[in-house]
């Protein structure tokens, strides 16, 4: 066993003690000092409590955002952090975007616009219930009163199988054996042709009466199929315009102040076109209708002359074919 010198192995048993204690010793130093009881001190005067001085930013602490989850790549946590901490809301724009919503925050004038648009678009739909349920059953009772005319071998004939209805060919049938029995005594005299002209004349009226009666309604559902929409856009113009004075007011020209007026005025041509096109469909729907119908009363009319004219040529007849 070799032998160290004693100064060298004095030195390296300094430097091993002085590595081992120098944390203990800093531990020390940095820990607090329990062990020295405090001083004992004169109790004092209670002093004046100081006023509170109240701290709006302290009295409403901002919400801190939501942690992005922190186990997930750093790429990730970009691309997520819009999503789970979104940005504070403006408490100067309005809460509500939903189209009720922008209507009670419209102006006075867009809110107008919006209310007699939506009252067109309810009598729309009003016309259509309406009007679909008087074609259907015009149309129907000219059907039927075409096949009477059909059946009957006479003008009596026909006049008796419409047992006091109340239809346009009913009408027809009756105002034409009306009009022959009147005219009966002179035929022998004056000839039929007389009597011919007369009863188109008769046919002619009541075609003309029933057509104008079934297109009644129709004219207020093309007035407002080539007015809403520019109503709409009196109301988005409106509104527009309080936008741009708004922007004006507020020296701001952000997006985000201006966009809800934007979107209120836009809502006002929205309503507009919701009332405009059922509009023109129906039109157009009971168009056709309506010329379908009066074909009908065509064809009943042409069926009433028809026999107007047997009864003419079988005047002095006392059987009749089929009788």
């Amino acid at each position: 066993m070799t032998n160290l010198p004693l100064p060298r192995l004095s030195a390296s048993v300094a430097v091993t003690l002085a590595c081992l204690l120098a944390p203990v010793g800093h531990a020390q130093e940095t820990a607090p000092d329990t062990a020295t009881p405090p001083a004992q001190t004169q109790p004092q005067a209670p002093a004046a409590p100081a006023q509170a001085v109240p701290n709006p930013a302290a009295a409403t602490p901002e919400p801190a955002p939501a942690p992005v989850a922190e186990f997930l790549p750093q790429s990730v946590q970009d691309a997520l952090a819009p999503i789970l901490t979104p940005p504070a809301h403006d408490p100067n724009l309005p809460h509500d975007l939903s189209p009720m919503g922008m209507f009670w925050a419209a102006d006075i004038v867009v809110k107008a616009v919006m209310i007699g648009l939506a009252f067109a678009s309810v009598i729309t739909w009003t016309v259509l219930v309406v009007k679909a349920l008087e074609l259907w059953g015009a149309s129907a009772a000219a059907q039927g009163g075409i096949r009477r005319i059909q059946s009957a071998d006479s003008l009596d004939a026909a006049v008796a199988s419409s047992n006091g209805r109340r239809d346009p060919v009913s009408r027809m049938i009756r105002q034409a054996a009306e009009e022959y029995r009147r005219s009966r005594p002179a035929l022998d005299v004056a000839g039929d042709g007389g009597v011919k002209e007369r009863v188109d004349s008769q046919l002619d009226r009541i075609e003309a009466v029933a057509g104008r009666r079934m297109g009644r309604g129709t004219g207020v559902l093309a007035t407002i199929g080539s007015t809403a929409p520019f109503v709409g856009l009196f109301g988005t113009v409106w509104g527009i315009m309080n936008s741009f004075i708004g922007i004006s007011e507020s020296q701001t020209t952000n997006l985000a102040v201006v966009a809800p007026g934007i979107a209120e005025a836009l809502l006002a041509t929205a309503i507009g076109l919701v009332a405009a096109i059922p509009a023109v469909v129906i039109y157009n729907v009971f168009a056709r209708g309506i010329t379908g119908y009066r074909l009908r009363l065509a064809n009943a009319a042409a069926g009433v002359r028809q026999l107007v004219s047997r009864d003419l040529d079988f005047r002095g007849v006392t059987a009749r074919p089929g009788a």
